[in-house]
């Protein structure tokens, strides 16, 4: 049995029992399985050790585990050591010379500039008794003492001191340039309000400045961060609230959520564009539509209706009691695979699943009332029903709405609506025009919720598996339209 075992022990540096030795260096190929004779140590403990050998070994982006081995090949005979029992280690401070890039030679050591060597000696010609001896001039090593030539030459060298640094300032600020475009931010968007429009829905860059300004001062106070599980864990092992922060400035983690809503790309577009890890990106749109959801929601979006009178466009003069215009809108969304949930959500209107809601907007233009999302089966009744609105509504407003609304016992208050052929064969002149001049004033709200829709986020559908966050991005979207855009007609700016 002590034969076995001093076998095994001399083979310790050679072989693992499930799997061969592998040197680490690059471009070697030593393994324990097919070199019997090439011994494999492992790294050293010792930290300047250690650093050296990673140093010498050139390997990018490596870091040595215990069960890294470098081959006895790369160090040189007198640096290894056979023990008693056979074991082949290496000498204290030793570490590897002989590599694929060096011929497996060791490196001649450079001479020190203070070493003396010899100058080769100057052939001396002989002189005549009667001829004069030639002078040899020898020209100086170095000419640190030279006195810079003047005239035309000093003039061609401050041309190209000139010019050098004109090409120094033009590569800097083409540094600053690459710089800039590495990485994605509103510092990046400053200069054109095209971009801002495009990114952001935001007329222009002092329109997003100054939404900024507005909800500046609720981030570091009232925002809640979503943070990963093995963050939460540890910050609740440790009995402490974790603020954490992402390495981008708050309003970059705004302008990221809403590029992801407005131009509707995705998060691993978004992760690549910022330098960030792709679920960095999704916590930072998950916590600011939390944040703007609570904080614009907790706005007062209803509008009294003496306010509403006081900026009401001319018109709406032959329906002054009008409080808001309702209309409903849907969102197309993934398929189901239950049967009954195809069944509740499908829409005979837009003849797909969608999600439904109800928007109201105020003759003046902005939206006063957003409702949750519905499945695209409700009928426009039964929304407003449960949307809530018919509490906010009293007995001397009027509401404007489509064909589809069926709400007279449920308003309590005046309804504008088209009215109905029914039985008639025709519609009497006065109803037709009614309806003429409800269309035309109905129309406003059509172009409202196309504002909403220009987020390019609704315009695929919509995964289930956002579809618990899907009501809280709907909601910001339509609450950010009173801040991103101006008015609808342009008559109208007296009136906002």
């Amino acid at each position: 049995m002590s034969v076995f075992r001093v076998k095994e022990r001399r083979l310790a540096y050679q072989k693992v029992r499930n799997s061969a030795l592998h040197c680490c260096v690059p471009e070697c190929s030593n393994s324990s399985k097919f070199n019997k004779e090439i011994s494999f140590h492992s790294f050293p403990v010792d930290s300047a050790l250690r650093a050296e050998w990673m140093r010498t070994i050139r390997r990018d982006d490596f870091n040595p585990t215990k069960n890294t081995r470098v081959c006895s090949r790369h160090f040189n005979a007198t640096d290894i050591i056979v023990t008693a029992s056979g074991l082949r280690r290496l000498q204290k401070g030793t570490f590897p010379v002989l590599f694929e890039w060096n011929g497996y030679e060791r490196p001649v050591p450079r001479p020190s500039v203070w070493d003396r060597r010899p100058r080769p000696d100057m052939d001396i010609p002989d002189s005549g008794s009667d001829s004069e001896m030639e002078v040899v001039t020898v020209a100086p090593d170095h000419d640190y003492c030279v006195i810079p030539e003047t005239g035309e030459r000093a003039s061609v060298l401050t041309e190209e001191n000139e010019a050098l640094r004109l090409q120094i300032r033009e590569l800097q600020h083409q540094v600053e340039v690459l710089q800039l475009r590495q990485r994605f931010g509103i510092e990046r968007l400053v200069g054109s309000d095209a971009d801002i429009r495009f990114y952001t829905r935001f007329a222009s860059h002092s329109h997003f400045m100054a939404f900024w300004r507005l909800v500046e001062p609720a981030v570091n106070s009232k925002m809640v961060r979503i943070t990963s599980a093995k963050t939460t864990a540890s910050a609740s092992s440790s009995n402490t609230v974790s603020h954490q922060t992402t390495k981008l400035p708050p309003i970059d983690e705004l302008l990221l959520f809403l590029m992801h809503l407005s131009a509707g790309l995705l998060l691993r577009d978004l992760a690549e564009r910022f330098c960030i890890h792709r679920s960095t990106a999704s916590r930072i749109v998950s916590t600011w539509t939390h944040f703007l959801y609570f904080l614009l929601g907790s706005q007062r979006l209803w509008i009294p209706s003496e306010v509403v009178r006081a900026h009401l466009p001319p018109e709406f003069s032959a329906f002054a009691d009008t409080q808001v215009v309702l209309d409903c809108t849907e969102i197309s969304c993934q398929t189901p695979s239950s049967l009954l949930l195809q069944s509740e959500v499908f829409s005979s209107y837009k003849s797909h699943t969608t999600f439904k809601a109800m928007i109201g907007m105020a003759p003046h233009g902005a939206i006063t009332f957003v409702s949750g999302l519905y499945a695209g089966s409700m009928s426009d009744r039964e929304i407003f029903k449960r949307s809530g609105i018919a509490k906010l509504l009293q007995p001397d407003m009027a509401i404007m709405v489509d064909k589809g609304f069926l709400v007279d016992n449920l308003a309590g208050c005046k309804v504008y609506r088209p009215a109905f052929l029914s039985r008639k064969k025709q519609m009497s002149r006065e109803d037709v025009r009614q309806t003429q001049s409800i269309a035309r004033l109905r129309v406003h709200v059509e172009r409202c919720i196309r504002r909403i829709k220009e987020n390019k986020l609704f315009d695929k559908e919509i995964p289930l598996s956002v579809c618990g966050n899907i009501e809280e991005l709907f909601s910001v979207a339509c609450f950010l339209v009173n801040y991103q855009n101006g008015p609808l007609v342009k008559a109208w700016a007296s009136q906002q």
